[in-house]
């Protein structure tokens, strides 16, 4: 008896003992304002941090920072939630750190990656001092526009055929709107321009575009204007022409000294301030309408048409005009480039090309402080009245230059003097890889971003790489590879520099992504134009745009890929927009998740963690401490029955919980009429269709 009673004795003891197992899933905290406040802290200013935890199941939890431990203190406690805090004064410097969570004998840590047991230095959370983003442009709605293939607005602007020669051959005006584009097609014009662009701003305004994004718009000899001619000035083709002339080239003539027409068109300066003021008129009613405006700047190199460099003469004797540094030795723009023969003047050919296009003369800012004063005074000049545009994307931003110091120093450069002179202008670049290094508050606000959205999103729903060169069964459905990928790459772009990233899932290098969806490696010019139309699936482009809507950082829309537009990479990507001949569905779905985007606003801050995940299946959530968005996809051509934790982002496992399904898309179309989705215990359970993309909604009432 006495053994019974010590048998009982000592397994009471153990069941009093007994302790939760510690759960991780609980875990959580971010650069968001929630768990870090402020979020984009000063040098010196108090910052409170947090940690979350399941309700008391854990023993200690501390910050760590180096070589220093501060210990965290529960200051709330909700929806079976701990949550810890401690205040550091923020150093003046990058301020570094993870958690440490002790329970009983476990001892592990979180950092940027999640849990785990062994720390990498470079996976602890960052804070940059004094690293602001513009608040306007946090989860912004942009929308792209090559201006040539967008909107004729003004018929009287349009190149002409003959015009002028452009590498080798003559330009060419192009009259049928719907013709896709030729495979050299880089000197054709369909006659978009400015106007156009005013014409179409209440359909910009009825899409919910918050940001106009403009593919460059300087005086320019290609359609694409990533060859500049003149800095100052926009092109009248795309502005204003009120001084003309007669003067195309002979059909057998390539010189483009002759060119009277065009000389007339681009050098008069009556064309020129005329241009000008027209963008000036559009900026100004973009901003009465709410709306930004961000333009492209190529100041890496710029065009052999060039006013600094005149390889085609056209500029030579033109009054008001030096003589380019191709022209003569004399040039006082001499040194913008490196010349390697120094007896070759006159008609020196011997300048250095970017990836040695002679089209492209590499600027040599290293050789001439007038040129690196003169492009900082046009970058000020364009954010600065009349014009007051709202930012710069930066076309191949870190080629510029002939080292990575002096690059680096030009660009914190650049932000100042950009900053002083409109201190909300936004600093985007094209950067492909880690851009960390430019990402520490003294140089880029942030980037396209290609690594952290566009590649993975495409891999996962298509297994197609970004240019349709390529497909990789392996990463077709993988979503471990998916989170893994934006686990590694997010991380790079630190919190105030993610909600600003340009997350596209088409634009003007790279296949549309609706063509992506036929899974089909190709490019026009072997595969032919059709085939970008062939077995594409809209359902997988609305799983995509569902991820673009509800994903952290700058949903930007290509122009066109809310109409259906379908086209392999370069030239075949800038197709004209389809007007009048729309996929009126799928416009009528970027609608209503560009809606959604603008209505949460945990689409834009909110915080981030994935739920569920297997083969062509996701889940991830959008969260506050009080309101959530739940994402859920199934990339299957079969529908299936699934249960998911959403509990982890902050649904209460105390009682049933009500959720909104607010819109469902599949292989059969999209609904979004309202539904009420059940969650019991912190779990749902979902029928989710083929091809398919739900999102329930939840916030908290509050008493």
């Amino acid at each position: 008896m006495e053994w019974e009673n010590e048998d009982i004795t000592r397994k009471m003891q153990y069941i009093l003992n007994m302790r939760p197992v510690l759960n991780k899933d609980a875990f959580f905290s971010d650069g968001t304002r929630y768990y870090r406040n402020p979020t984009e802290p000063k040098a010196g200013e108090t910052v409170m941090i947090s940690f979350r935890t399941q309700k008391n199941n854990a023993d200690a939890v501390y910050l760590v920072s180096g070589e220093k431990k501060h210990k965290m203190k529960i200051y709330k406690t909700v929806k079976g939630f701990d949550y810890y805090g401690t205040k550091i004064v923020m150093p003046d410097e990058v301020f570094r750190y993870h958690f440490e969570i002790l329970y009983g004998w476990v001892n592990c840590y979180y950092n940027q990656r999640g849990v785990c047991t062994e720390l990498q230095e470079r996976d602890d959370f960052e804070i940059y001092p004094d690293f602001q983003t513009p608040d306007w442009a946090k989860g912004a709605v942009m929308y792209q526009i090559f201006v040539d293939r967008f909107c004729n607005g003004d018929p009287t602007n349009s190149v002409l055929t003959d015009e002028y020669s452009y590498i080798g051959e003559h330009c060419e005006q192009v009259h049928d709107w719907s013709k896709t584009p030729a495979v050299m097609g880089v000197r054709e014009f369909y006659g978009g321009d400015l106007k156009g662009i005013m014409d179409k701003l209440d359909y910009l305004q009825d899409l919910g575009v918050e940001v106009v994004y403009l593919n460059p718009i300087f005086v320019s000899p290609s359609n694409h204007k990533y060859d500049t001619q003149d800095y100052d000035y926009v092109d009248p083709h795309y502005g204003r022409i009120v001084e003309d002339c007669d003067g195309l080239l002979a059909p057998w003539d390539r010189e483009n000294s002759h060119a009277a027409k065009y000389i007339k068109r681009v050098t008069d300066k009556k064309n020129l301030e005329a241009s000008n003021q027209l963008f000036a008129e559009l900026v100004q009613e973009l901003h009465k309408r709410g709306m930004k405006v961000i333009l492209d700047g190529v100041f890496n190199h710029c065009g052999s048409f060039n006013k600094w460099m005149d390889r085609e003469r056209i500029y030579e004797g033109q009054e008001g005009y030096a003589p380019g540094a191709y022209i003569s030795a004399d040039s006082p723009y001499r040194y913008f480039f490196n010349f390697r023969d120094e007896g070759r003047w006159p008609y020196n050919l011997s300048y250095d090309g970017w990836w040695t296009h002679d089209t492209l003369p590499k600027l040599n800012y290293e050789g001439s402080r007038e040129l690196y004063d003169y492009v900082l005074n046009i970058a000020r000049k364009w954010v600065s009245e009349p014009y007051c545009v709202d930012g710069w994307r930066l076309d191949v931003a870190a080629d510029l230059g002939h080292s990575n110091e002096f690059n680096h120093q030009f660009w914190k450069d650049f932000r100042k003097a950009v900053k002083e002179a409109n201190p909300n202008a936004l600093i985007l670049a094209e950067h492909y890889g880690n851009p960390e290094g430019w990402l520490q508050g003294d140089e880029w606000d942030s980037v396209m971003n290609y690594d952290a959205f566009m590649e993975p999103v495409t891999w996962f729903l298509t297994g197609m790489e970004k240019h349709s060169d390529e497909y990789r069964e392996d990463l077709y459905g993988n979503s471990e590879a998916f989170i893994d990928a934006m686990k590694t790459h997010m991380r790079s772009l630190h919190m105030s520099a993610l909600h600003v990233a340009m997350n596209e899932l088409s634009n003007h290098d790279h296949s549309r992504f609706l063509t992506r969806t036929n899974r089909r490696v190709g490019r026009v010019s072997y595969a032919g134009a059709e085939a970008a139309s062939e077995n594409i699936n809209t359902a997988i482009m609305r799983e995509a745009i569902a991820i673009q809507m509800t994903w952290p950082g700058a949903p930007t829309v290509y122009y066109g890929d809310e109409a259906g537009v379908c086209g392999f990479t370069d030239p075949d990507n800038r197709r004209t927009y389809p007007w009048g001949h729309e996929d009126k569905e799928l416009l009528s779905f970027y609608k209503k998740m560009i809606a959604i985007h603008k209505k949460y606003r945990i689409l834009r801050t909110g915080s981030l963690k994935f739920l569920w995940n297997d083969y062509q299946g996701l889940c991830y959530g959008r969260f506050s401490h009080i309101e959530q968005m739940i994402v859920v996809l199934n990339n299957r051509d079969e529908g299936r029955e699934v249960t998911i934790k959403v509990w982890p982002a902050g649904i209460t496992r105390m009682e049933e919980v009500s959720m909104t399904r607010l819109i469902r898309s599949s292989q059969d179309g999209y609904n979004d009429r309202p539904k009420e989705i059940r969650a019991r215990a912190g779990m749902v359970n979902l029928y989710l269709p083929p091809r398919s993309v739900t999102l329930l909604y939840h916030k908290d009432k509050i008493s």
